[in-house]
């Protein structure tokens, strides 16, 4: 099935408001506890950068796991962020959790090193995916000694048609209509395993590894 590209930005109050209300626990938490799959026992502490946190669920979850850490939650849509403001305020986590408005690429974050980075659900929004894959290069703390951790999981497009509308009925299906129609669009926008293999390569990026997750997610991860 050809990809057929989206939006960018996820930037209606409408939009924003369905995502920050709607129960992704799942899907996650299956974030956190795939990262901690990947290095078991791992503790990670020091500054972590989360790349299109949205309303920050992700940075929530990653703070509470990691309680070491300090996360700079990036996003380029104002009325999602607003949401992830509220919703890290309510966490009691203002103080680990920053929030800033940013459009990708940015000279200013890629000159800030961090101790890990992560990302979920960005790299199918973007107009140009290796904007992604530099901006993780040019973020990672060069002179950490043991690797610096990156974990990126996005959707996976399917082969068909038919097997969109089959997960739409079978993740979505009591959803508003406006995450039914996103997740719809999103996954033709997504990319698959071999795709985003032939992206690392192309931008130096062949010691970290992408594999299929689940029937609609992939990961990006290893130490940089």
């Amino acid at each position: 099935m050809q990809r057929i590209p989206e939006p960018d930005l996820m930037d209606d109050d409408a939009q924003a408001r369905a995502y920050a209300e709607a129960d992704f626990a799942e899907p996650h938490e299956n974030f956190i506890t795939l990262f901690k799959q990947q290095w078991p026992g791992r503790e990670v502490a020091g500054h972590v950068l989360d790349l299109g946190c949205g309303p920050a669920d992700i940075s929530i979850r990653f703070a509470r796991a990691f309680p070491d850490c300090t996360i700079d939650g990036v996003d380029g849509a104002n009325e999602m962020l607003a949401y992830g403001i509220k919703a890290v305020a309510a966490a009691g986590l203002s103080q680990r959790i920053d929030l800033t408005h940013c459009y990708l690429p940015d000279e200013a974050l890629m000159q800030q090193p961090y101790d890990a980075v992560i990302s979920n659900s960005l790299l199918h929004h973007l107009k140009e995916p290796m904007t992604l894959w530099q901006t993780i290069a040019a973020c990672v703390k060069s002179d950490s000694t043991d690797g610096v951790p990156v974990f990126v999981m996005d959707l996976m497009r399917p082969e068909s048609e038919a097997e969109v509308k089959r997960m739409v009925e079978l993740y979505v299906a009591n959803e508003p209509n406006i995450l039914r129609h996103d997740f719809h669009h999103s996954l033709f926008a997504a990319y698959r395993v071999d795709e985003v293999r032939a992206q690392l390569d192309a931008d130096g990026l062949s010691g970290l590894k992408v594999e299929a997750v689940s029937d609609r997610h992939l990961v990006v991860s290893g130490l940089l």
